[in-house]
């Protein structure tokens, strides 16, 4: 049962990693994009930011079990088929990336206007505003809010295990539920418990310490 609980534990990590890895990948982009085109800022474009708008929150409507089935196609198209690791991972990453996109958005939001409108008045161009002025004062908040998305990604992949998708959740339902192996529900939510509280730590400590050598 030890070699069975690593085994989940490290399918749980990889997936996670992975997934967490592609939600920046896509997310961070789609939420500097939903902030610079909003009315107002440097890029204002109100018809792409209410399209995108529309699509990052019906994404976001649909419970995760339900979209995990519903892209079930898209996902043997992507990896080539729907169980496993590598399978659970597509869900992750569709049900991840609007969720972070708005995290971006409201962490970029935060950055004080009064910023930006001094670099535009010296003269930065749009990438350099986003990149050198956005990104680094919104770099705490993004932190904290990427600490949170791949929280949300470790309960995502417990999920994921309804469906065959390895890691604890598939380990906590065919033995702790089909088995009614009490000791190994136990184990797998302690696991879980531990993971979120060391991620949530590091975290706070990474965003914390940028703070403070922000303040110096």
């Amino acid at each position: 049962m030890t070699q069975l609980l690593l085994k989940a534990s490290l399918e749980t990590l990889y997936m996670v990693f992975v997934a967490t890895s592609f939600t920046i990948l896509f997310g961070l982009p789609l939420g500097i994009v939903l902030v610079i085109t909003s009315k107002g800022h440097i890029l204002e474009r109100p018809l792409l930011n209410c399209i995108l708008s529309y699509v990052v929150n019906m994404m976001r409507s649909m419970p995760f079990i339900i979209l995990m089935i519903f892209i079930i196609p898209f996902t043997r198209l992507i990896v080539g088929t729907s169980i496993g690791t590598n399978a659970a991972i597509v869900p992750l990453v569709v049900a991840a990336i609007p969720f972070f996109a708005r995290i971006v958005e409201t962490s970029l939001y935060e950055v004080d206007g009064g910023v930006i409108e001094a670099a535009t008045a010296m003269g930065a161009n749009q990438w350099e505003i986003i990149t050198k002025v956005m990104l680094p004062e919104a770099l705490p908040a993004l932190i904290l809010g990427t600490t949170i998305t791949i929280i949300n990604l470790i309960g995502y992949s417990a999920m994921a295990g309804a469906v065959g998708g390895g890691g604890i959740g598939d380990l906590a339902i065919r033995y702790g539920y089909h088995r009614f192996q009490t000791d190994v529900m136990i184990a797998t939510i302690i696991i879980l418990v531990i993971m979120v509280q060391l991620l949530q730590s590091l975290g706070n400590w990474l965003a914390n310490r940028l703070l403070v050598h922000r303040r110096k």
